[in-house]
């Protein structure tokens, strides 16, 4: 999608132009017609939390980071935030034409390496085609790539065809959840009309995805809300439920203006109860294995009681979890699909966590595993919440989203493509790694 083109969202804001929060900040928390003017999800007024600071409601309106229908820049800061950002009229002019030179190589080569059949890399899993479309879909509009591109009708012409009848998106039968909710967002992406009933099923399909074991209806179990692969396993973590809020978040505008009696929503304090349930904070995870210790505290793992990044001995001698970066920025940013605000203190351990363990030269705990999974999932969170700098341990502030910006253009190929040595969660596909470098050089991009 093009900025200026039709949207289901609120319109962008140009460059340098600041507008206010999107409603006034007297009349949230006045009651339910209030809540109801603000086009509230049902999740919302179910009681996840209807207070959310204005500002926040502005920037989740208006910014759906991981689609091209809203890769664009903050344009208000956060109540309370203290950092100081430079102007948006103020922009860096040369770091924008490298990110934008950047961006430009990266599309060139996926075109160049696009199946005949209309997909990239792979049939068999239709997600890291819609990662590819929804990184032509978000395209800096100085680009002259069109989105009706030959490329692009063809990858959407595949991923329909890859559309079953309960609602899944699918080639080859596994990874179903995932494959599902990653398509959900490039159709979402497009803003087509037509593709409203495939993405109406697919939501349904993803809220019947919700993992419940015991009794129904209950949570019971410490895996209940969450969502896991649809085939690899039956629990649910971390991962895939971050996929699956995201889609549904950004899929809402669908559902808000319908008669929704008879259609399933999520069950959204069951999905808070399976995200605090992967986070090291006792206060809030009830389980034996959660740790406070400097370490840890705040942070994620993949599942209850299972860490990517392995376990390590406490000095008291406690065996813990370790926390690790990818996993607690999609922590973060399933709080904030959740409607919690940042002032809860779940939302206020996992940044401290991230703030203590920033850094672009690993993903943390994990080494150069999945990096650039965490940078991608990096940019959404800190876009999302609002974080224009991060303030580190000494209370030096460190500008993010220029620092990555300068550690993806130097990673970036001769052809134009990305890969990480480090083959973890398939990132020596180059398909894979150019379109999350591309998506989140793009909402970089739109900061600058």
């Amino acid at each position: 999608m093009r900025i200026g083109s039709p949207s289901p969202f609120p319109s962008l804001p140009r460059r340098g132009e600041v507008r206010g929060p999107r409603w006034d900040e007297s009349r949230i928390g006045e009651g339910p017609a209030v809540r109801d003017s603000v086009s509230l999800s049902p999740g919302e007024r179910a009681g996840v939390r209807a207070n959310v600071l204005p500002t926040e409601l502005f920037r989740l309106r208006m910014f759906a980071v991981l689609s091209g229908v809203a890769l664009s820049f903050l344009c208000s800061p956060a109540k309370g935030d203290e950092s100081k950002p430079v102007p948006l009229a103020v922009a860096n002019v040369s770091m924008q034409n490298e990110v934008r030179h950047a961006i430009s190589k990266g599309l060139a080569w996926l075109e160049k390496n696009q199946d005949t059949n209309g997909y990239w890399s792979t049939a068999d899993h239709p997600a890291i085609t819609a990662l590819a479309l929804v990184a032509f879909q978000g395209t800096p509009k100085e680009d002259t790539r069109g989105v009706e591109s030959e490329a692009i009708k063809k990858g959407y012409a595949y991923l329909l065809g890859c559309v079953k009848p309960d609602g899944s998106i699918y080639n080859k039968k596994e990874l179903l959840n995932y494959n599902t909710a990653v398509s959900m967002m490039a159709l979402v992406a497009a803003n087509r009309p037509e593709y409203k009933p495939v993405l109406l099923k697919a939501r349904q399909f993803l809220i019947g995805s919700q993992v419940d074991h015991d009794e129904p209806g209950k949570t019971d179990n410490v895996f209940d809300g969450g969502v896991g692969y649809g085939s690899k396993y039956e629990h649910s973590d971390m991962s895939n439920t971050l996929l699956a809020l995201e889609a549904l978040y950004y899929s809402r505008h669908l559902v808000a203006d319908q008669n929704l009696a008879g259609a399933r929503d999520l069950n959204w304090p069951a999905a808070i109860h399976f995200i605090q349930s992967c986070q090291n904070l006792p206060e809030y995870n009830k389980e034996k294995w959660p740790s406070d210790d400097p370490q840890n505290k705040g942070g994620f793992i993949y599942y209850p009681g299972q860490s990517m990044a392995g376990e390590t001995n406490l000095p008291s001698g406690r065996l813990a979890f370790r926390s690790y970066g990818s996993a607690s920025y999609a922590g973060l940013l399933s709080y904030i699909y959740a409607n919690l605000t940042r002032e809860d203190p779940r939302v206020v351990a996992v940044m401290d966590w991230l703030r203590n363990n920033y850094t672009l030269a690993e993903n943390p705990g994990m080494g150069p595993q999945g990096i650039f999974y965490y940078y991608h999932t990096m940019t959404k969170a800190l876009t999302v919440y609002g974080a224009d700098y991060i303030e580190l341990k000494d209370g030096s502030k460190i500008n993010w989203r220029q620092e990555l910006a300068l550690k993806l253009i130097n990673l970036e190929q001769k052809d134009g493509s990305w890969m990480n040595q480090n083959g973890r969660w398939w990132e020596k596909d180059p398909v894979l790694v150019t379109a999350y470098a591309v998506i989140s050089l793009e909402m970089i991009y739109r900061a600058l």
